[in-house]
């Protein structure tokens, strides 16, 4: 290459040379690169590949990878990678709008609410939501249930207004509250809620009623793997990184009214309107995830829809659930029953000896299976169960959690 780039220098700055021919040549050496680079993509030797029980950035559908792979270079004749394209393209235009009708139909969204694409992953719209949806002296309501309520919580407290509808951090965090334990304000701007606790382990199973009051859920982890009903809520947001896609974009879902409770004031790129009047392109957007997103959403299409999803979510978290309690404790999970998590599964060991979680997450991750650890603010050991995760990697880590207590315990 270094040749080449000399031979350019001397056409542009000094006389004619002789014209080279064959390899040689500028372009039979540039032929010859493009060749070499091509085939150490495409003709790469299979790659070993785990079973991935990370809890986000997560597992993707292979389908999906192998896609990605083969657009890489030249999505579909355009003779660009989407990672090479200008977001003000009709290339990527199409790109963004496939990626949003695969979430309207998958999840049903309704007309009336809009889909937008951002960035700041969920933990923004613990900014972003009560800046917009906040109406004068009308409190936030939170409902309290873990980690990301707690982050959510924080945000509120640097001057906005707020209650705590119900917590359960009295038991822990170990399941969450029903209905008849929340407490809310008839007048709240909004209730924030976070659907699946990817931490504690701990998923809302019955969604909370609140009536005229719009309802703002964080399903960053559980969003198209079960059927939800659009309307009941008045936001969901979701980083994409475990259900839809790999991180960096962040997909809101908001009824098109209460987008317009904003002041005009606020910072624009903060402004849900914004996003939503220029189709989520008023600035450069994750443009790749994005793409994976609308990749995402045609597997899913592939699978049968979001029902089909939720069997198999169902019967891979039944299976993992049904090896730990027949384990006459030595695995436990410390969830209420009714309030465990499809999506991420937390246990501990041996009664929680370190040493032993330790050694299972070391011996795990030799067999292939990766990700097992909890997180480091509790410990223990989680199992992430992703859409993407496929049932035979459920029933090669429980065979390996049977084998491991019957050498241990």
């Amino acid at each position: 290459m270094r040749h080449v780039i000399l031979i350019l220098c001397r056409r542009v700055r000094g006389p004619a040379v002789p014209r080279l021919t064959g390899l040689h040549s500028i372009k039979g050496r540039l032929a010859l690169l493009e060749k070499t680079i091509v085939s150490s993509l495409v003709t790469a030797p299979a790659t070993k590949r785990v079973f991935n029980f990370n809890a986000g950035p997560a597992a993707l559908p292979l389908a999906v990878l192998e896609r990605i792979r083969e657009e890489l270079l030249d999505w579909r004749g355009s003779g660009m990678s989407v990672m090479e394209m200008s977001h003000r393209s009709p290339e990527f235009e199409s790109i963004n709008a496939a990626a949003e009708a695969g979430l309207r139909k998958h999840l049903a969204i309704p007309d009336d609410y809009a889909v937008i694409f951002v960035q700041g992953g969920g933990s923004m719209q613990f900014t972003m939501a009560p800046m917009n949806l906040c109406l004068p002296n009308k409190p936030v309501d939170l409902i309290h249930t873990g980690t990301w309520t707690a982050k959510a919580l924080g945000e509120l407290k640097k001057g906005i207004a707020h209650r705590i509808a119900a917590t359960t951090e009295p038991v822990k965090f170990t399941r969450v509250p029903g209905q008849g334990e929340l407490s809310l304000s008839a007048d709240a701007s909004y209730v924030h809620m976070c659907t699946n606790n990817t931490i504690e382990g701990t998923q809302f199973h019955t969604m909370p009623e609140t009536g005229e009051v719009p309802l703002v859920a964080d399903m960053s982890s559980d969003i198209a793997s079960r059927t939800i009903d659009v309307k009941n809520f008045g936001v969901i947001f979701a980083g994409a990184q475990k259900n839809l896609g790999p991180s960096g974009a962040t997909v809101v879902i908001i009824r098109k009214d209460l987008a317009e409770r904003a002041d005009k004031n606020l910072p624009t790129l903060l402004q849900y309107r914004t996003h939503i009047k220029e189709k989520s392109l008023y600035h450069t957007p994750p443009t790749f995830a994005i793409y994976i997103i609308g990749l995402v959403m045609e597997w899913i299409d592939s699978l049968g829809g979001i029902t089909e999803v939720q069997k198999r979510n169902e019967a891979k978290a039944k299976l993992l659930y049904d090896t730990i309690d027949a384990s006459n404790g030595y695995f436990k999970c410390p969830v209420e029953k009714d309030s465990r998590s499809r999506m991420n599964v937390v246990f501990r060991i041996a009664g929680g000896d370190e040493a032993v979680e330790k050694e299972f997450a070391k011996q795990a991750e030799a067999a292939g299976l990766v990700g097992t650890p909890g997180h480091r603010s509790v410990g223990g050991m989680r199992i992430s169960l992703y859409n993407a995760v496929e049932l035979a990697a459920v029933e090669a880590l429980t065979s390996f959690m049977k084998d491991f207590q019957r050498k241990r315990g």
